[in-house]
């Protein structure tokens, strides 16, 4: 009888990738970094655990909206109080805090839960080129 394979937290082996966003769709690339942290590529996933590797995004202020998003796609954010609602056009927030825009595109296509929350600490976004973390030896990754 053959029994499922069940990943182990200590038996992960964990590497990094680059990921380089200039020009490329939003959407594409935040599927693919949230399938990266998930483990899904690798052939030891496993549901209920946490089997991805770390991503880095650089360029996440050159990344590339399709259709008319930029004027109609709205952030929502509401405080609890009376009046406390507030919007974001995708323009301003891309213009304003673009890693935020990257955060949660890919956020939201991650679980929510405990096991959600400890996915999205592996992802480090940056807005230009520069990033800290070359002693993580990341492989580049084409989207």
């Amino acid at each position: 009888m053959k029994k499922t394979y069940l990943a182990k937290d200590s038996e992960v082996k964990r590497g990094w990738y680059l990921v380089d966003a200039k020009n490329e769709v939003l959407g594409r690339i935040a599927s693919k970094v949230a399938s990266i942290l998930r483990g899904k590529h690798k052939p030891t996933f496993t549901p209920f655990i946490d089997t991805g590797d770390g991503v880095i995004i650089i360029n996440a202020a050159q990344v590339k909206i399709t259709g008319r998003k930029l004027k109609q796609k709205v952030y929502r954010r509401y405080s609890g109080y009376p009046g406390g609602l507030k919007e974001v056009t995708l323009e301003t927030m891309l213009a304003k805090k673009p890693t935020t825009v990257l955060k949660l595109a890919v956020k939201r296509m991650l679980p929510g839960g405990p096991l959600g929350r400890d996915l999205i600490k592996k992802l480090k976004i940056y807005a230009d080129d520069k990033h800290p973390h070359k002693a993580q030896n990341p492989v580049l990754l084409e989207i």
